[in-house]
Parts: C-alpha cells; sequence; structure tokens
C-alpha cells in the first residue's frame, strides 16, 4: 500500500523467537494487540532500530530502513518518534524546554507535512503547564508532554509502546480524548501497543492479533472482531466496532441518528453536525434475533440482516454473524444467543433475521482514518 509501512521480522532474542510480518495503512492508528510477552514491544523496537535482527525487513513510505543483513539505517536517522510507557520527561527543565528537545529533529533526508509548536500544544491542551516542572504534573499531564515531544521531532512514524498502562482508570480516560485528537489531526501512522482492547476500540482503525512472537491475523478492526477464527469473537465480552456518520438529531427525545453500511442506529447522545463520524460499539451480548418483524419494543435499533455464518461457543451457546441488509453485505455485527433459542427459531446461515441491538456504546467525537 502506498505510503504505509511494511515489516518483516524473524530471529531470536535469547530464548525468544519473532516471527511477525503485517503491512499497516499510511494513516491512522494501527493497534499491535496481544497477551504480554506476545512480542509487541520488541516488534517496535525492531521498527525503531533499536533491535536488529539479520533477517529482517522494514520500509515505510517507499523509504526501506532494513532488508536483511546488508542494509540497515541506524535509529537517529530514521524518522520515528518513539512515546513508552513512562514520560521519561527531563525533570530539571520545564514543560516548554522538554517540548522543544524534540523539535528540530528529523533526519536531513526526511519531508512531508510538519505540526508546529503551537499546534502540539494546542493539540494536547498544554498552555497553561508551559512554565511547570514535570515534578509538578499528574501522570496525564506528564504523558501529553512525551507525546507532544515526540511529535515535535516531525516523525515519518509514531510508536507509541502502552502509553496508557501506567496510568489509573480515571487519568486514562482524561487522556483518550486528546490521543482521539492526535488521530485526526496526524497525517503520519501511528503504531500503538496496548493489552487493553478498550483502548483499541476507542483509537485503533487497524488491528495486528500477536501471539507467542507470531502475528496471527491482520486487517480493518472490525473486520478481525467479528471473525469466528479468531478469539476476539468468542470471548464472553465481544464487540464489534462500526464508523457511524450523523445523519438527523432529534432534539425532543436527544436522539442521534447515525447511518452506517447497510442500517442505521438511533443513539441517545446530545447533537451531532451533520456528515460527522461517530464510533459505535456493540457487544454480542446485546444483540438478539428474530424471525419475523418484532411489534412495539423498548428497543430502538431493530435492523434487517443475515446470518453469514455460526459457532457453537462453549456447551449452549451459538455466535452469529451478521450482515446488516436484507442481502447482507452491509457492516457486521455478532449476535450471542443460546442453543435452545437458536434450533427453536431454526436459524442457519443465510437467514434472514431482524437483529435487536439492546444496547450502542458511542464514543466521544472522531473522525476514522481516510482509506
Amino acid at each position: 500500500m502506498s505510503g504505509g509501512l511494511q515489516v518483516a521480522f524473524r530471529g531470536r532474542f535469547g530464548a525468544f523467537a519473532l516471527d511477525a510480518s503485517f503491512t499497516a495503512p499510511a494513516r491512522g492508528v494501527t493497534a499491535l494487540f496481544g497477551p504480554s510477552g506476545s512480542g509487541k514491544t520488541s516488534v517496535l523496537r525492531c521498527i525503531a532500530g533499536l533491535n536488529r535482527l539479520r533477517d529482517g525487513f522494514c520500509a515505510i513510505g517507499g523509504d526501506v530502513w532494513q532488508d536483511g543483513a546488508t542494509t540497515f539505517v541506524p535509529t537517529h536517522r530514521r524518522a520515528v518518534g518513539y512515546v513508552f510507557q513512562e514520560a521519561n520527561l527531563f525533570p530539571h527543565q520545564s514543560v516548554r524546554r522538554n517540548l522543544l528537545f524534540g523539535a528540530g529533529r528529523r533526519p536531513a533526508n526526511e519531508t512531508g507535512p510538519t505540526i508546529t509548536f503551537d499546534e502540539v500544544v494546542d493539540l494536547f491542551g498544554l498552555a497553561h503547564l508551559l512554565d511547570r516542572s514535570p515534578r509538578n504534573l499528574s501522570g496525564g499531564e506528564r504523558q501529553r508532554v512525551a507525546v507532544g515531544r515526540a511529535l515535535l521531532s516531525q516523525p515519518k512514524l509514531l510508536l507509541m509502546d502502552e502509553p496508557l498502562s501506567a496510568l489509573d482508570a480515571t487519568t486514562k480516560s482524561e487522556i483518550l480524548p486528546f490521543l482521539e485528537r492526535l488521530h485526526d489531526r496526524l497525517s503520519s501512522p501511528v503504531i500503538y501497543i496496548t493489552h487493553d482492547m478498550a483502548e483499541v476500540e476507542r483509537l485503533a482503525d487497524h488491528l495486528v492479533l500477536m501471539d507467542h512472537g507470531r502475528v496471527i491475523a491482520t486487517g480493518p478492526l472490525a473486520r478481525l472482531q467479528s471473525d469466528p477464527a479468531l478469539p476476539l469473537a468468542s470471548a464472553r465480552d465481544a464487540a464489534v466496532t462500526l464508523d457511524g456518520v450523523v445523519e438527523t438529531f432529534d432534539g425532543d427525545y436527544g436522539l442521534l441518528s447515525l447511518v452506517v453500511r447497510g442500517g442505521r442506529f438511533l443513539v441517545p447522545a446530545s447533537a451531532g453536525i451533520a456528515g460527522a463520524h461517530r464510533r459505535l460499539r456493540v457487544v454480542a451480548g446485546d444483540v438478539s434475533l428474530a424471525r419475523e418483524p418484532p411489534g412495539p419494543s423498548s428497543i430502538l435499533n431493530i435492523l434487517p440482516a443475515r446470518i453469514l455464518s455460526s459457532t457453537v461457543v462453549g456447551a449452549n451457546e451459538v455466535l452469529a454473524v451478521l450482515g446488516l441488509g436484507q442481502d447482507g453485505l452491509g457492516e457486521r455485527l455478532l449476535a450471542r444467543v443460546t442453543r435452545r433459542s437458536w434450533e427453536h427459531l431454526e436459524l442457519s446461515a443465510a437467514t434472514n433475521v431482524y437483529a435487536q441491538v439492546k444496547g450502542v456504546a458511542l464514543a466521544p467525537n472522531r473522525s476514522p482514518a481516510e482509506a
């Protein structure tokens, strides 16, 4: 893909074997997701040039940073911004000087869009913190400064290694909106490591699933979430993330209408701008199925769909993959129903149904990356 990231690393770090290959889009957030010890940080360090495997390939936007044992661009010549789990700010410098430390450090041979100091300050809400010492910042404020410093190095690629893992739940919820704003502003790709699916659902467009040093799947987030062959779909809290477009707002009832491919959702929310993009999350356990159009109901979202496939999970449940619309060609949802209901309704693949969605979670304002 033009301008995207291509990586392939194979080798060993002591007893740990890494065999990871994937491509990432030229814009947006690609999440590396998997349990601790699956090799996510090893991949990130290889991309940055901090670790070197002889059998490795790394290229972005047509620039080859590594190709086997013959070509290897050292870290200081790679236009990479790296954000670690800890902010690692200079304690003896002000916030302003910490930010400016990253400015102007892009390798001379790199060109492309840049971000200014004022833009970074505005993006992360740092104006009132510029003269403070890092010692007087909260954990979330320190991490915002760390991300800003990385951006001011004008990176062609931003690498983020579990940047929220050291923060408590309250602080995480405070900093996530700033990272969502970064998603919308940044024209360069972001590789984001996490083992928290909630962060993936809020921030990511593309997903790379890792386990035991290997990539087990890669692709658009919603596609991997709805793949019954992958562990995400079979999890008890399995959900699908959809990008909807604001259509209308009903001020009398406080309901926002959002269109997705193959359907439309009504969601309790404040007013939205027509045409704006909003992210929806639908949990498999919140979707029930009917063969006939249901009668009057308190459920707001009842959408025609077609069953695309089914998988037995556990002893007495069935996981169904649905395609929205009578033809099933719309966005995919998951429905987790009892085996008794499945058999009683005589459901099977290619059956047309009505998906009754009991709850829809709406993420804060953000815009998905352009394809």
